[in-house]
């Protein structure tokens, strides 16, 4: 599947996602999500690059909007479908750099670092042009990542822990600065075994991601800090922009 890490393949993985990631579940962080997703949509079908478990895409479709999503992980996409309203959603097993499930899409979206995946320039490149083709006239592309946090590290470091718990304990590995590629490493612990699980990704900076909707036909229409639309800084850890068809 592309460039995609195997992790997303794992059915352990899967099964346990929503659990690891519960607190994304919580309205105080998912509803502003979905109100500006909504907005940005204006009543128009919506396309969700990596659509995953469903976290996003069930709500928005509880909203009334029509959703489409494309994901390249068959187990992850099964636990959304024994979810309620999930045979609402049409949901094609794909690679979403060069998968087309249609067009007319007000608002196409890539949400949770999930960019990172596609390991590759060129292929993040093809997921905004994949993108850009599938979207209406004045069409909207959304994308939330983290900004990369390089500053943090001292000279000659390159792991960064970003979680500690009983349970769980993940950190990034900084391995090849020149094409901008990490693994993430997670280490799930339960009473009789621990089990590990990594994957590769890569870093992009906004710039980057600009100049990428620039070549796809797109230029950036918003970028804030948080779905709260708070302001974007240099110090900001993450960002959500926004680019449209021009």
């Amino acid at each position: 599947m592309g460039d995609y890490p195997d992790q997303h393949l794992d059915p352990v993985v899967a099964a346990t996602y929503d659990d690891r990631e519960a607190d994304r579940f919580d309205p105080a962080h998912l509803d502003p999500c979905l109100n500006l997703l909504a907005e940005l949509a204006e009543d128009g079908p919506v396309l969700e690059l990596a659509i995953g478990t469903g976290r996003v895409a069930l709500p928005l479709q509880a909203r009334g909007l029509e959703v489409h999503g494309i994901d390249a992980s068959q187990p992850m996409v099964d636990q959304m479908l024994a979810k309620p309203g999930a045979d609402r959603i049409a949901v094609t097993i794909g690679d979403m750099t060069t998968t087309v499930v249609g067009s007319g899409f007000s608002l196409a979206y890539l949400v949770f670092n999930t960019i990172g995946n596609v390991t590759s320039q060129d292929g993040q490149l093809a997921c905004f042009t994949n993108a850009r083709a599938q979207l209406a006239a004045g069409g909207r592309f959304l994308i939330e990542v983290g900004v990369p946090k390089l500053a943090s590290l001292a000279p000659g470091e390159r792991i960064r822990v970003f979680a500690h718990e009983e349970s769980y304990v993940g950190f990034d590995e900084y391995t090849d600065p020149v094409n901008q590629l990490f693994w993430s490493h997670h280490w799930l612990i339960g009473r009789d075994e621990a089990k590990r699980v990594s994957g590769q990704f890569r870093w992009v900076w906004p710039s980057e991601l600009d100049l990428m909707a620039r070549l796809a036909g797109m230029e950036l229409e918003h970028r804030w800090a948080d779905w709260n639309r708070s302001p974007f800084a240099a110090e900001s850890p993450a960002h959500v922009s926004v680019w449209r068809v021009v």
